[in-house]
């Protein structure tokens, strides 16, 4: 396991980051344990969670592996989440001071413990002034509970605005934000990162497998079944089967990983996983496992270092689709000059 700090802040945490958000549903608190066990053997110190994963099962089943196990406690930097609905009122959903100051005492409680080292916005709020978001995070940290905030889905944007918003009051800054990442998923390379880098937030990508597509499990024109998450639902979400079929480019990043998986000897996971690691601000990639075999399988990418003509292979076959303006070759030929 490697290490790095957590953004621009002090605190260090493992460069793989295990998230929980099958905890309570794709994984039972048994099988949930042994994830955390093996994490925490590998050296990993940075776990990631959410009030509304499993309605709070995740933080309880994780703060109850904490509590047993102290001196692993000790060493983890634990992150969780608030944004989303958790009951049926108006004021049960948002980034109001209201619903934050509800559902960080609930984490908190959930969670077992006096302090969350990181608290994340966990998407935007059109309804809530920032700036009464910004100022319940401040004295979130002035009260000691929490240490660091962060945001996740956010666009760049959003991102600038709100650094410059803390900036401008003198209050805490934000230090992180959570985006999905990865190589069939690489837009948030136009604003996001470039935004993230001059606000000086480290990003800590989810979905870093693109849903395990790039691990290499799924096949051409060949709808998955068993136990997997398309296998038990092929038009889940923004991984659906159909659509990432239909598109060459899909396999064409499929068969670049696995190609450059041989040369390293090591699995398609890992190698999709190094990438993702390699890319600019990125803190932590965060890892989500079903199975201690699953992780097993991911961790073997802490150490993994891509060689230079293999990251500019996987980025150039990756590339993402647009248009000439304002991403294209002619929009960014007018955002930038050659000296002399």
């Amino acid at each position: 396991m490697r290490y790095t700090t957590l953004g621009t802040s002090g605190t260090i945490v493992s460069t793989q980051c295990l998230g929980t958000m099958t905890f309570g549903a794709e994984a039972d608190e048994e099988a949930s344990g042994s994830i955390l066990d093996a994490f925490a053997e590998a050296g990993g110190t940075f776990l990631d969670t959410a009030d509304v994963y499993s309605k709070g099962v995740s933080e309880e089943i994780t703060g109850r592996w904490l509590r047993s196990h102290p001196e692993d406690a000790a060493r983890m930097v634990v992150a969780t989440k608030g944004r989303f609905p958790m009951g049926e009122g108006h004021n049960d959903v948002g980034l109001s001071r209201r619903h934050l100051r509800q559902a960080l005492d609930a984490s908190l409680t959930r969670l077992g413990v006096e302090h969350i080292d990181l608290y994340q916005m966990h998407a935007w709020d059109a309804v809530t002034p920032l700036e009464e978001t910004l100022r319940f995070l401040d004295d979130a940290v002035a009260a000691g509970k929490i240490g660091y905030y962060g945001f996740s889905n956010y666009l760049g944007y959003q991102v600038t605005k709100a650094v410059h918003t803390a900036r401008e009051h003198g209050w805490t800054p934000p230090v992180t934000l959570q985006p999905q990442y990865n190589l069939l998923v690489r837009d948030i390379e136009h604003e996001v990162v470039p935004a993230c880098l001059d606000g000086g937030l480290g990003l800590l990508p989810w979905s870093p497998l693109a849903g395990g597509w790039l691990t290499g499990k799924y096949q051409r024109n060949t709808t998955p079944t068993g136990a997997s998450r398309l296998g038990e639902d092929p038009e889940r979400g923004m991984e659906a089967y159909g659509p990432r079929n239909s598109d060459e480019r899909t396999w064409a990043v499929i068969d670049a990983v696995a190609e450059v998986a041989k040369e390293q000897g090591v699995t398609s996971a890992a190698v999709a996983l190094a990438w993702v690691a390699a890319q600019p601000a990125v803190t932590s990639v965060i890892l989500g496992a079903r199975t201690v075999e699953q992780l097993t399988d991911n961790l073997a990418a802490a150490d993994l270092d891509l060689a230079a003509d293999q990251l500019s292979h996987l980025s150039a076959v990756s590339s993402p689709r647009m248009d000439d303006y304002p991403y294209g070759a002619a929009g960014i030929a007018q955002r930038h000059r050659v000296i002399g």
